[in-house]
């Protein structure tokens, strides 16, 4: 039977859809756990005592960990499959989350965040090959700008589960009940999912090929453009999510009780930039534009509408225009996120995928982990002077855009 066959039919259809609506819902999880430690954040520096600079270890210990698991995670899945490895993966690091409520310092906080940055990096590799098993090409953009989307509504469900919990049963508690959530996803992710040849086997025998080297990928050009790309951009994705809270708090005075209204806006941008970033290059290749030409394309706008946020620091009377001009920066980098993941399920055998999301968020993560203590320091130093930290949040991505363009073959 022919893929265009398979496609057609309503029942495959259907379960691919309900497979990427599972990768949303773990991405959401994804994104609740890392979010409630920023949100946090100001509670917890005037109960336990934290400085910008202890804050911004503690964050170092999630990147760093996230780096070094990086790779192994990206292998690992594609050696054991998603349906295991994802289901492990959730499992860890939804007890990781819990275990934040057990500490007492920032050294314990650091444990625990180290915990979640080693678990939580296979997400990522475990959605993508998901998405390369159950998707033809042509949908995959639009199928990552859905799953995720899920990054935004954990960053909206944050503010609003986050502080009620905190403020009624103790900061402790939201830990423990956004931990929880992952451990239930766990169960129905393992009674759902089942593998793509024995329920909708949608994608051709010539494109399950063998998982090719460690080394060859790491000679491969394109592989080095979606690392370099995850380097530039994705430190820039880390410092809205762990100092957004901490800005709105410093320069407009908002507390953990009001903090919930402006946070969720930005991130509802962020939804429609996620799936209107996988929209633009499935909507090109309709008017039969090359897939690459497509993809750079959606990658260009993206990039320059990121550049906004270098004018948040003329806002600081004005909080609604800064929060319009974050928005517009976050939904365009999920944009861009969505076109560059699209990277590693193009242009590399399924066998390869989780390998190659793996190394690029290893690139990713170290620029995050190089970034963390930095923005602490500066912040420290400068009295909270975030203006020149969006600056260069807005500037990355057009430089990460020349770098691809450089390396990844033409069509």
């Amino acid at each position: 039977m022919q893929m265009t066959d398979l496609l057609a039919r309503p029942s495959a259809s259907r379960l691919r859809w309900y497979v990427c609506g599972l990768l949303f819902f773990a991405t959401t999880i994804n994104y609740v756990d890392r979010q409630v430690l920023g949100l946090l954040k100001p509670s917890l520096e005037k109960e336990l005592g934290w400085r910008e600079a202890d804050y911004g270890w503690i964050v170092f210990a999630f990147q760093l960990a996230y780096a070094l698991m990086m790779p192994f995670a990206g292998r690992l899945i594609d050696w054991a499959g998603t349906r295991l490895g994802y289901a492990v993966a959730v499992a860890l690091w939804s007890v990781a989350a819990m275990a934040h409520a057990l500490a007492r310092s920032a050294l314990g906080f650091g444990v625990a965040r180290f915990g979640l940055g080693l678990s939580e990096s296979a997400n990522f590799p475990a959605a993508i090959r998901t998405v390369a098993d159950w998707f033809p090409q042509r949908e995959r953009a639009l199928a990552t700008g859905i799953f995720n989307s899920g990054a935004n509504i954990g960053a909206i469900l944050a503010p609003l589960a986050v502080p009620f919990l905190a403020l009624h049963y103790g900061w402790r508690s939201a830990f423990i009940v956004t931990g929880a959530a992952g451990l239930a996803w766990v169960l129905l992710w393992w009674w759902f999912q089942r593998s793509p040849h024995r329920q909708a086997p949608l994608l051709s025998p010539a494109e399950d090929l063998a998982r090719p080297p460690l080394g060859t990928l790491l000679r491969s050009r394109s592989v080095w453009a979606f690392i370099l790309g995850k380097f530039l951009t994705d430190p820039a994705w880390w410092f809205y999510l762990f100092w957004l809270p901490g800005f709105f708090d410093r320069i407009y005075g908002l507390d953990l009780a009001h903090l919930g209204l402006p946070i969720i806006v930005v991130y509802q941008a962020s939804t429609v930039g996620s799936i209107g970033g996988g929209w633009i290059p499935a909507a090109l290749l309709k008017r039969g534009w090359a897939p690459n030409r497509a993809r750079e394309t959606a990658m260009l706008i993206c990039a320059v509408a990121v550049t906004s946020v270098i004018f948040v620091g003329t806002a600081h009377t004005n909080m609604w225009l800064a929060v319009a001009l974050v928005g517009v920066a976050t939904a365009a980098h999920q944009g861009w996120s969505a076109n560059i993941y699209t990277l590693a399920s193009d242009l590399f055998p399924r066998a390869a995928v989780g390998s190659v999301v793996g190394l690029g968020g290893l690139g990713g993560a170290v620029g995050g982990m190089l970034v963390a203590p930095l923005v602490g320091y500066w912040l420290e130093w400068s009295h909270g002077a975030y203006a020149p930290l969006f600056v260069i949040a807005g500037s990355v991505y057009l430089v990460a855009f020349a770098v691809i363009h450089l390396l990844v073959p033409r069509d």
